[in-house]
């Protein structure tokens, strides 16, 4: 709201008033429309005043929101030391006439400085200066809040006359106009700044194309990618780079309409000079200002460095793997020396132990027999240990002999029951095959020993009185075969599954939760753990695979991939039924 209490005009004062503020309003909007600095419009807005207002002296003061305060935009005619005194003046009421118009966004009139209550503090400033009124007039912004005040002083007590404050009125509007696009200009000036400095400085390869599809510029970083001073302007993006697998203007075609999302693709560059470069291509569209297509940016990335830095990162991670595998590998080779020596030293003094009394007592026939008997077993024992570290050694070092040869599958598993047959008899298992006429390309020898293992464990670690099935069918190519080990047992603990094939000491097996819920329960492995650990390296070694495919507590099946063969002749009558054996 103003202050003052407004009235008609005389009519021949407004028309004049009229064409001149016409004439002033042509020359500043030529200003304003040549970009020319906004002190320069400000100061013609004001002289063009005082030139309609004798007597008068005006200011504009801008404000800077950020710190409540105002500065002077222009004062061409109010003396250098008054200005300087009050530039910087705080926005608040009572702090003068343009403190108080710029706080309370009203207009503001202080015909006697002298005597104002507002001036208290500025009146020591204006006496000198010879001002003695002071009438102020935010200027408004785009959202209602002012953006500066415009000022008129006279050097003698004044209260504004209808048509001084019309033509403050309407040069007031002209400076918010002024004021207005100069920010916009500013703005567009700092952007156009910073979009220069992103596009030239760029180490990133840049291009600008036409909606021709041509480069209309590019920075120095697309050309030293280039390379060989190819003047790169009036070349399409098919001249400069050839995409994978089709070609950059079919990318250009997905940005044919305004939101389209940039697009990016794999490339290579072409270089007259070098071999072609890899690199990442991104395309975006621009839109100008009729809403409508108008160029596209082209940012080219080179793939070189990194792909330097994946291999450099790939091959640390490697190395840092090895050294931590090794290192695994040498404590697992201590725990199992360990544990082998400690597995051997039960026998070893079972056989000195017997040898001694066989060598001083002089035993009837019946107990010489019996002393000899545990030599055996005990001989035996050592020497099955003995033989699958060595396999294992082998297998690690690939240097395990095989002899590989069309089995039939049904007929090996049948021998393998019928020597496991008293265990079976003992825990009343049950155990049967479901395999069909499939024949495997393996080892004989070595097959039977992980079925042996395999079908071993079933027995001994699946429920007493339950049931032990072999089953198998070919893969859906039909290279391979998938040959299960079924039991129905507690399955295995959770905390061994991750280590189950590791081919040493596993302290945890024989102690784990499932262990202890019953006698010989369903800790697979036992003893030092080589068995699973020398089945699992054999079928790697035969081009197989062996492995848990699932356990719980229905049971435990462990899942065999080997190569199938071809059928070597008719099966014997009888091996490949269904049934049960002891």
């Amino acid at each position: 709201m103003s202050e003052l209490s407004l009235s008609e005009v005389d009519s021949d004062t407004v028309a004049q008033d009229a064409q001149a503020l016409l004439d002033r309003q042509t020359q500043v909007l030529d200003l304003i429309a040549g970009a020319a600095p906004l002190r320069e419009v400000l100061a013609l807005i004001l002289v063009s005043l005082e030139q309609l207002m004798q007597g008068a002296c005006c200011s504009i003061l801008l404000i800077d929101r950020a710190h409540g305060s105002l500065h002077h935009g222009a004062a061409p005619s109010l003396p250098p030391e008054y200005v300087a005194a009050i530039d910087g003046m705080t926005i608040a009421d009572g702090a003068g006439s343009c403190g108080t118009a710029a706080a309370r966004n009203v207009a503001v009139v202080a015909p006697d400085v002298r005597t104002d209550p507002r001036w208290a503090a500025y009146r020591h400033l204006a006496e000198p200066a010879g001002l003695r009124s002071c009438w102020s007039t935010p200027i408004p912004g785009r959202d209602g809040r002012p953006v500066g005040t415009f000022a008129v002083y006279h050097r003698r007590p004044h209260h504004p006359s209808l048509r001084e404050q019309s033509l403050v009125d309407r040069f007031t509007h002209l400076a918010a106009v002024a004021i207005e696009h100069a920010g916009l200009v500013g703005d567009l000036m700092e952007s156009e700044e910073r979009f220069r400095t992103s596009f030239d400085d760029n180490s990133l390869g840049m291009a600008i194309l036409g909606l021709d599809r041509r480069v209309v510029t590019s920075n120095l970083a697309l050309g030293g990618l280039v390379g060989g001073g190819r003047d790169l302007i009036g070349s399409t993006l098919a001249d400069l780079v050839a995409a994978r697998p089709i070609s950059p203007g079919s990318w250009l075609d997905r940005l044919d309409h305004p939101g389209a999302a940039p697009v990016s693709f794999a490339a290579a560059l072409r270089r007259p000079d070098r071999e072609d470069l890899d690199v990442e291509v991104t395309v975006a569209l621009l839109i100008g200002r009729d809403g409508l297509p108008s160029q596209y940016v082209v940012n080219v990335l080179d793939l070189t460095e990194r792909r330097a830095a994946e291999r450099d990162r790939r091959a640390r991670l490697e190395a840092e793997t090895a050294r931590r595998t090794a290192e695994e590998l040498a404590h697992a080779r201590s725990e199992l020396l360990a544990a082998v020596g400690h597995e051997a030293r039960t026998p070893l003094q079972t056989i000195v132990g017997f040898a001694e009394l066989l060598g001083t007592l002089d035993l009837d026939e019946s107990r010489r027999r019996e002393a000899l008997e545990h030599v055996g077993a005990a001989a035996g024992h050592v020497m099955d240990l003995l033989t699958d570290v060595l396999d294992l050694s082998r297998i690690e070092a690939s240097a395990l002999p095989l002899t590989p040869e069309p089995i039939r599958v049904a007929d090996l598993v049948t021998e393998v029951f019928g020597l496991l047959a008293p265990q079976a008899q003992q825990r009343d298992v049950r155990v049967s095959l479901d395999l069909g006429r499939e024949v495997a390309l393996a080892d004989p020898r070595r097959l039977l020993q992980v079925f042996l293992n395999l079908v071993g464990n079933a027995i001994r670690h699946g429920a007493a009185g339950g049931r032990v099935v072999v089953r198998g069918h070919p893969t859906p190519d039909g290279t391979h075969l998938l040959l299960f080990v079924d039991d129905d047992g507690p399955g295995i603990s959770p905390e061994v599954l991750p280590r189950i094939f590791t081919p040493f000491p596993r302290a945890g097996l024989r102690d784990s939760p499932a262990a202890a819920r019953e006698p010989g329960g369903p800790a697979y492995g036992e003893s030092i753990g080589l068995g699973l650990g020398l089945a699992h390296g054999l079928m790697r070694a035969m081009s197989g695979d062996l492995s848990v495919a699932h356990s719980g507590p229905s049971g435990t099946s462990m899942r065999l991939r080997i190569p199938r063969g071809r059928r070597p002749g008719p099966l014997v009558p009888g091996n490949t039924e269904k049934g049960n054996h002891p």
